[in-house]
């Protein structure tokens, strides 16, 4: 979700249109690049919920709210679902899908350059996983409509607390492991867009 902050900054700087801020937005993902363009005047809105989503997810990843896990696991499931519930309030739930779609084939581009998002190489399995959270997120909001933020932070929380949302399968240690609780080889994850990670409710206890 980082990278997404940077290409709405960039859009946000085109205030005199130069060659050179013309040339760094012609450098950015297409799916970045081609949402900003069919969405000109909900960027800087989905700009600033994206800063607070991952504000509010830095912080909660310091308490023992959830399990402290931005990568895979449930600060990652609520970053997504937070983001998307807030979008949804404010830019509406067409507009936020297909953000959040764009993201998501970007990844297969940031995989084939060895691109970090959210501090991992991407793959297919993740960004699986980031739909399903972001469909759940959708359906916490309807747009236009106040709902309060402390209560938005826990609604989501519990949810995944419960098992409604979906993260990746990890051993005690951290360690990515297959549906049958295999460790999986982590050099051989980071070549692999198609790979053996397991996709489990939200609520599984790590072994």
């Amino acid at each position: 979700m980082k990278k997404v902050l940077f290409f709405f900054a960039i859009f946000l700087s085109f205030q005199s249109y130069s060659q050179s801020n013309w040339q760094r937005f012609k450098e950015l993902l297409p799916g970045q690049r081609t949402w900003v363009l069919l969405h000109p005047f909900k960027a800087k809105k989905a700009y600033l919920v994206s800063l607070e989503a991952n504000k509010i997810s830095d912080s909660i990843a310091k308490t023992p709210l959830l399990d402290g896990d931005a990568s895979g696991g449930q600060v990652d499931a609520f970053r997504h679902a937070f983001w998307m519930a807030r979008l949804n309030q404010e830019i509406g739930k067409g507009a936020a899908k297909s953000l959040g779609k764009a993201h998501e084939r970007d990844n297969y581009r940031q995989f084939k350059k060895l691109q970090l998002e959210d501090g991992a190489i991407p793959d297919k399995i993740s960004s699986e996983m980031d739909l399903f959270n972001n469909n759940m997120g959708l359906s916490y909001t309807e747009k236009g409509k106040p709902y309060p933020k402390d209560g938005l932070i826990y609604r989501i929380a519990n949810a995944i607390l419960a098992g409604k949302h979906k993260v990746l399968k990890k051993d005690a240690s951290g360690s990515y492991v297959n549906c049958e609780g295999e460790n999986l080889d982590k050099e051989l994850l980071e070549k692999t867009w198609v790979n053996n990670k397991c996709l489990v409710d939200s609520n599984y206890k790590k072994e």
